[in-house]
């Protein structure tokens, strides 16, 4: 998919549009590309949810003209659940670059990396508690308060259910502090008619809030 519109500019233009057909016919909508790609970290915590975390890195691995770099950090737990819950060990398989999650020298441990945007999916309720504690004792929190500090996007797809009032106060001090938080909540208007469809939802929201062109389902179109 690419950007194209009526006029060979290459800033925001209000009537462009995003469509799967275009190609190299269109060179102010691929330079547009070229220098608006995006550097996006993904963290994978021990929360119940692969499916979200499987789904999303798939797609990332799709939009190559938008993604300029993903760097993933992982869990020990979240590789016990990844192959509890999806049955193989999957999560390693990505062409992106992969971190141990007490790695301080991955690059979106500090700003001068320049990355935008950290989706932290799924998101445990203990690595939320820590950020909004602002307590940066991995790889993920600490990604996390770059985010924050830098004012960049902090994506957090929370899934535990119910929530306590810790939860929501958390969820409010990272809210407040600039992070989004995205329950793995599906949609259903979409009419999904499986699994993995179902959780696409959540994901494509994500990538909706991290800024990122994609094809999806749209309310109303």
């Amino acid at each position: 998919m690419c950007l194209y519109g009526s006029a060979p500019v290459l800033h925001m233009n209000p009537r462009w549009q995003y469509d799967d057909t275009c190609n190299a016919t269109n060179p102010a909508a691929h330079l547009y590309l070229h220098f608006h790609m995006k550097k996006i970290a993904v963290a994978i915590t021990g929360a119940s949810g692969s499916i979200y975390a499987k789904g999303l890195l798939q797609k990332l691995a799709l939009l190559k003209d938008q993604v300029q770099e993903v760097s993933v950090v992982m869990s020990n737990n979240a590789k016990y659940v990844w192959s509890t819950e999806i049955g193989d060990e999957s999560y390693n398989s990505f062409p992106f670059r992969y971190f141990d999650k007490l790695d301080f020298t991955a690059p979106f441990a500090s700003g001068s990396a320049q990355y935008d945007a950290l989706i932290i999916v799924p998101c445990s309720m203990g690595t939320l508690g820590r950020i909004a504690s602002g307590i940066s004792n991995d790889l993920t929190t600490r990604g996390a308060d770059v985010m924050l500090k830098e004012r960049k996007k902090l994506i957090c797809v929370i899934r535990d259910t119910p929530y306590n009032l810790i939860h929501i106060k958390n969820m409010e001090a990272v809210t407040l502090a600039g992070g989004i938080i995205c329950p793995a909540t599906p949609s259903f208007y979409s009419n999904p008619t499986t699994i993995e469809e179902a959780a696409a939802t959540v994901t494509d929201r994500v990538l909706d809030l991290a800024g990122l062109q994609h094809k999806s389902y749209r309310w109303g179109h």
